[in-house]
């Protein structure tokens, strides 16, 4: 059980040397307000003056003091390396491997590195300050020396300073592998104990927590702290133990710290005589040490747990960082191909990295194809931005002077090209989200599958701007090609296609059949005599023969009196007698009520264009995507290894493109030696588990 404790202290070395805080060992924390006498129970367990003096905040960093107990064989083989001669020396962490056998200047070394950090207007630090002490009249223990508690700034101390020394207590007491160690003097208020109310808010079982009580000797007249020391007045779990201190006449007279301890002896001996064996400096000691002990054969197997899992994260991650290039142009080769390798297999979806938040590289394309692509050709209308008035003056036009007996076919074909042309936008665009979606597989391969990459900016900026370089010389390629396709379907109308046939087959039926309907509905013809019929026929010769002028004269006798008062005003826009006529004044067409003719020209017309529309807009469907995947994508795929080995592999720019980023080789070497301390780690606490078989 003894050794379990320079265990801690290796494995404290053994972090002090990468200067990390990532493992929380087992320690004991030092808390109390200030002038309880914190300074003067490590002092008096150190057995030493070491710890600075004065007024106001003395401590102003954390000092992690280990005490180690050497017997004479250690002590007399260091002498013998370090030539020194003394029994009891200590070792500071930023001096390096320096000695002190002179404990004053430990004291002044402590004063120093104190100020250097924290500076000299009483303000904190949370940087500790490392310090080991060789002894062979220590036990082994683990301290931490916080700044006292204070209420009020002194001096030129932060307004805040309260909260600065709360929350760093509250940042060693809360490490769970730790002992809190609550000093209260005894001439205050055990009830009102600064020390004991904040290990409480971290401790609320008290599990970890030992209270001392200080100044025993210090007590008014006629008052005694046995209830205190019993636990009658705040029990604490792990116990109570009192002690005296030297009061400041006797630092200043240079009392030693045994001439104290023998002191106390004889003070609790007559004062508290059936309490002697469980208080006092040595009883602290004792107990210190052994709480210490159990704390860490507790904490070992967690703590193995988490080194080896912090190992195992620190190995991937050097392995990220990658070894030293000693092959430039093999290195060069082998990053340009992983590269093109990662990034063909991002888009097939074989990439080892499979991202779970979003659609990326294949995928994406193909829910463009299917989901972006399909759903915006779905959704346009094949008689959208087409009236009823344009289809009848399509007609129209297409006639040209003459009445038309049937429906112009050039007028379907006008139209039809008209609404097919309103593809061409969403095709060109489907092109354009598929280039973007693979100018974004760059960075998803920079990211998740090349991380090597991360180590040469300038390689990783060479080969996204060869990349988008390829890809920007393929998106006018592309973009032609999906033209042409639209232009392929409005350079010939094809009214012979299957589809459209059977369409136009439906549609005269049903027209035969709407006039076979209107034919029925016409009145049955009143049979007229052959003479009436013969004098009607020689009237209507002869009427045909005069030009028919006699009959509209007729016609024009039979005129109402309402149609002489419209004659007499004509409506506006007509010609009146007297004045001049535009013959280029063309009436615009407005809506107006259709005749049946109209109204079933212009329907068959609207049928046919939605007809074939749905025809070409299946091709675009499936003819586009089939495009993209050849002109862009798959030609990217192909030929991207072969551009990038043609435009970076050059004797030239190899040591340009290989050179690593500035804080990539510190990196490295940070996790390199945090690796080498967490297997060292790993291994000393390997060793103490065969050693004690647990």
């Amino acid at each position: 059980m003894e050794a379990l404790i320079p265990v801690i202290n290796k494995l404290q070395d053994v972090f002090n040397t990468v200067g990390a805080d990532i493992i929380q060992l087992p320690q004991i924390v030092v808390v109390g307000t200030q002038s309880s006498g914190k300074s003067s129970v490590l002092e008096s367990l150190v057995g030493r003056d070491i710890l600075p003096r004065g007024t106001g905040i003395v401590t102003r960093r954390p000092l992690i003091l280990q005490l180690v107990h050497i017997d004479p064989e250690d002590r007399r083989k260091t002498n013998e390396e370090n030539g020194i001669d003394g029994e009891e020396w200590g070792k500071f962490l930023h001096t390096k491997n320096k000695i002190y056998t002179d404990f004053e200047e430990i004291r002044h070394e402590i004063e120093a590195e104190t100020e250097r950090i924290s500076g000299n207007n009483k303000g904190i630090s949370d940087e500790p300050i490392h310090l080991k002490i060789f002894s062979p009249h220590v036990v082994n223990l683990t301290l931490v020396d916080l700044p006292g508690i204070t209420k009020v700034p002194v001096g030129d101390q932060p307004k805040d300073i309260e909260m600065q020394i709360k929350e760093l207590i509250i940042k060693y007491i809360s490490n769970p592998n730790s002992i809190i160690l609550a000093v209260t003097a005894a001439n205050t208020d055990m009830a009102t104990s600064e020390a004991l109310k904040v290990a409480r808010d971290v401790d609320p079982d008290g599990r970890r927590t030992l209270a001392v009580v200080t100044k025993l000797d210090l007590m008014d007249a006629g008052t005694d702290a046995m209830d205190i020391l019993m636990g009658r007045v705040i029990p604490v779990k792990l116990g109570i133990i009192g002690v005296v201190n030297r009061s400041q006449l006797d630092i200043n007279q240079r009392k030693s710290v045994a001439d104290a301890i023998r002191d106390e002896y004889a003070f609790l001996q007559k004062k508290y005589p059936s309490l002697t064996n469980r208080n006092g400096t040595k009883y602290l000691a004792r107990t210190l040490n052994r709480l210490l002990m159990h704390h860490i054969r507790d904490c070992l197997p967690e703590l193995k747990t988490r080194i080896n899992v912090l190992a195992a994260q620190y190995q991937s991650l050097l392995n990220s960082y990658g070894e030293p290039v000693d092959d430039e142009s093999s290195m060069l080769l082998q990053l340009i191909t992983k590269f093109a390798a990662e990034y063909c297999h991002t888009i097939e979806g074989t990439a080892k990295y499979i991202e779970t938040a979003e659609l990326c590289g294949g995928a994406r394309i193909c829910y463009i194809f299917h989901e972006t692509f399909g759903r915006t050709l779905e959704s346009v209308d094949p008689l959208g931005g087409l009236t009823t008035i344009d289809v009848l003056t399509a007609i129209r036009n297409a006639t040209g002077p003459r009445p038309a007996l049937f429906v112009p076919e050039v007028s379907f074909e006008l139209l039809v090209k008209r609404q097919v042309k309103r593809l061409e936008e969403p095709s060109l665009r489907c092109v354009e989200l598929v280039h973007e979606e693979m100018q974004r597989i760059i960075q998803h391969c920079s990211n998740y599958s090349t991380q090597e990459l991360l180590r040469f900016p300038k390689l990783h900026d060479a080969i996204v701007e060869v990349v988008t370089a390829l890809l920007r010389k393929r998106l006018p390629v592309t973009n032609e090609m999906v033209h042409n396709l639209v232009a392929i379907e409005l350079a010939y109308i094809n009214t012979k296609h299957p589809d459209f046939a059977d369409a136009c087959g439906l549609m005269n039926n049903n027209i035969e059949e709407q006039r076979r309907n209107r034919m029925r509905d016409l009145p049955t013809a009143v049979p007229r005599d052959k003479g009436g019929s013969q004098s009607a026929s020689a009237s209507e010769q002869t009427d045909s023969g005069m030009g028919n002028w006699r009959g509209m004269l007729k016609k024009g006798e039979e005129f109402t009196a309402s149609d002489r008062a419209a004659a007499q005003y004509p409506p506006p826009g007509m010609p009146q007698k007297g004045h001049a006529v535009n013959l280029l004044d063309v009436p615009v067409p407005v809506s107006r009520k259709l005749s049946s003719r109209e109204q079933r020209d212009c329907e068959v017309i609207e049928r046919l264009i939605k007809s074939y529309f749905l025809i070409v807009r299946k091709n675009i469907q499936d003819s586009v995507p089939k495009a993209v995947m050849h002109f862009l994508v798959n030609h990217v795929k192909d030929s991207l290894q072969s551009e990038l080995v043609g435009q970076l592999y050059k004797t030239t720019l190899l040591v340009d493109l290989l050179t690593e980023s500035e804080d990539m080789a510190q990196r490295r070497n940070e996790a390199a030696d945090m690796l080498k301390a967490l297997q060292k780690a790993s291994q000393v606490i390997a060793e103490i588990r065969e050693t004690h078989m647990w």
